[in-house]
């Protein structure tokens, strides 16, 4: 797979492998393993199966045997061999007994909880999505202009690879976006969940490569029905004398509106690479397009 390198600043971590043609060892040359070319070791983590409450108490995971989790610190571990920053905010990971999280095409589910109020889901029904998805194609190619002219790789939202869904009895609501970047042989598969709970949002969020969409979605639709918020943190136990009220919507989750806190890092449009591992922040032309979108909320409540 090949990539553009970012400045060190965005800290996109690419390790690529350049060779060429050389003569065998010198008679007498001492072994590769004697000269430090050794393997590093095999890197493991700690993991947690059947039911486990999060850190910060407000949902449970009935995992079973088929998922395994992370905790916040060995989530951290993974993250930063993966290449990003250090974090240690996320409320953990979940991993499929099968997978491996370090092999080439290993992934995981990384947990986020952002308590940015109640959203009101009255208009799930109404949500065009296709429309939607114009318009977020449409910030693709304005932040693209920005890229550009900072010497960034552009990437391209191509569509969905998996439309929108809303479960109104769960109140969860999925999809995944196929994203194509620049200089990369392969397209990317981000694959996002959002549990809604009384005065916030859980996230689980997915990124693998787009030849992993079965598979990844094979895990993932059962792994969505995991997650579950504890009772007086459940979105029927919503007071509105008391409880504080999202500024935004279903579609405005969808398009990315909060995902600079709910997401794995800070930058808009940056994606880290590190042993071939990927991992995207779902802020693709976020400024422009939720004004759009909180616009439209506006004016339907007029």
């Amino acid at each position: 797979m090949r990539v553009t390198n970012i400045t060190a600043a965005l800290l996109l971590c690419a390790f690529a492998s350049t060779g060429w043609a050389q003569e065998g060892p010198e008679p007498g040359a001492p072994p590769a393993e004697a000269i430090g070319d050794t393997p590093e070791p095999e890197m493991t983590f700690e993991y947690q199966t059947g039911d486990v409450m999060l850190p910060n108490k407000v949902a449970t995971l009935h995992l079973g045997e088929r998922y395994r989790y992370m905790n916040p610190a060995e989530t951290n571990r993974l993250l930063m061999a993966w290449g990003n920053p250090s974090n240690t905010d996320t409320q953990g990971a979940i991993v499929p007994a099968e997978v491996d999280p370090m092999a080439e095409t290993g992934w995981a589910v990384i947990l986020n909880y952002e308590e940015e109020g109640h959203i009101d889901d009255s208009d799930a029904k109404e949500i065009d999505y296709e429309a939607l998805l114009s318009d977020m194609k449409e910030g693709t190619a304005e932040s693209n202009k920005e890229r550009r002219k900072h010497d960034f790789p552009v990437v391209d939202l191509v569509g969905w690879a998996k439309p929108p869904h809303y479960d109104a009895t769960s109140k969860k609501l999925f999809w995944a976006k196929e994203l194509d970047f620049q200089d990369t042989d392969v397209n990317i598969l981000n694959y996002d969940v959002r549990v809604l709970g009384r005065e916030g949002v859980l996230s689980m969020n997915a990124v693998a490569l787009m030849p992993q969409l079965q598979q990844v979605d094979t895990d993932m639709v059962p792994l969505i029905k995991t997650a579950e918020f504890n009772v007086g943190y459940r979105y029927a136990d919503f007071d509105e004398s008391t409880d504080k009220v999202a500024a935004y919507g279903l579609g405005a989750l969808v398009a990315g509106a909060a995902a600079a806190k709910l997401g794995l890092f800070a930058k808009l449009g940056v994606f880290l690479m590190a042993f071939k591992k990927f991992i995207f922040i779902g802020l693709i032309g976020l400024g422009a397009l939720v004004m759009k979108l909180l616009g439209r909320k506006k004016d339907a409540a007029t």
